[in-house]
């Protein structure tokens, strides 16, 4: 009897296993399917001339820059700036903001003094510092990087400290009575308690990096897909405009989907 429940249990399992997949594989098409059937009307619109080619550009001429590109040489070096700038503005803003959260969170005093400061550098538009950045480091890589640094910076800071701040006090009661020290509270409750927290700010970070890393290219790029976007607006070149939008945003969903990646793996450490 106890062998044929667990035959019926395991067919279940099976069956529902298979529906997840299914409905997976369903989602994934679905979205395929949006996406080809967008560039579609795209592509046909332009074609009939519903739609004027020379101000919302269409897919084929942008096959056609994209090839341009690749020939010149340039697809591939432009790509490689923006994701570099963006890879390093990202990293810096989650370190450096999970750094500052873990020490606000260690010294209270430190984190009242410092509470409405963060909200009006939250409130503030980063991009208004810009060209003090720009004064500062220089025309170059560098003030793009701490311009994509400044935008993620304070929101980290923000979202990861108030994440150590719900963890479950009874758990840090319980350490503190078997003399656990700050570090190990830290170590043990405080940081695996909140993974979630910081995965989500990872996540966040994306997007602002991203904005950053344009922003900055607009301002002083003389490379990257940013700068792209802006010479083409300049020349009404709306191909490159375009093309360059639709790889950034490519780019930016690749980059988090690995970050999600490490979702299901980290998430691991806090049970």
């Amino acid at each position: 009897m106890l062998n044929e429940n667990k035959i019926e249990y395991s067919k279940e399992h099976e069956i529902f296993l298979k529906n997840v997949k299914k409905r997976k594989a369903l989602i994934i098409f679905t979205q395929i399917l949006i996406l080809v059937l967008f560039f579609a009307q795209w592509e046909i619109t332009a074609r009939l001339k519903i739609i004027d080619p020379f101000l919302v550009s269409q897919p084929t001429r942008m096959i056609k820059f994209l090839i341009k590109l690749y020939q010149n040489g340039e697809l591939f070096r432009h790509i490689f700036v923006t994701c570099y700038e963006t890879i390093v503005g990202f990293v810096l803003g989650t370190l450096i903001g999970t750094i500052f959260a873990v020490i606000l969170w260690w010294w209270d005093f430190l984190s009242k003094v410092l509470e409405p400061y963060l909200v009006v550098l939250n409130a503030l538009p980063k991009i208004a510092l810009g060209p003090i950045i720009i004064f500062w480091v220089g025309n170059g890589r560098p003030a793009i990087i701490i311009i994509a640094l400044m935008i993620s910076l304070i929101v980290t800071i923000i979202s990861v400290h108030a994440g150590f701040k719900e963890v479950d006090e009874d758990k840090i009661k319980l350490l503190k009575t078997f003399g656990a020290t700050k570090f190990q509270i830290l170590r043990y409750v405080v940081l695996p308690s909140s993974v979630p927290t910081i995965i989500s700010a990872l996540k966040i970070n994306v997007g602002l990096s991203w904005v950053g890393v344009i922003v900055g290219e607009f301002l002083v790029a003389k490379e990257g897909l940013g700068f792209l976007i802006v010479f083409g607006g300049q020349v009404a070149q709306l191909d490159m405009v375009m093309l360059s939008i639709i790889i950034l945003s490519i780019a930016a969903y690749i980059m988090y989907i690995l970050v999600a990646s490490l979702e299901n793996k980290f998430l691991g450490w806090k049970n």
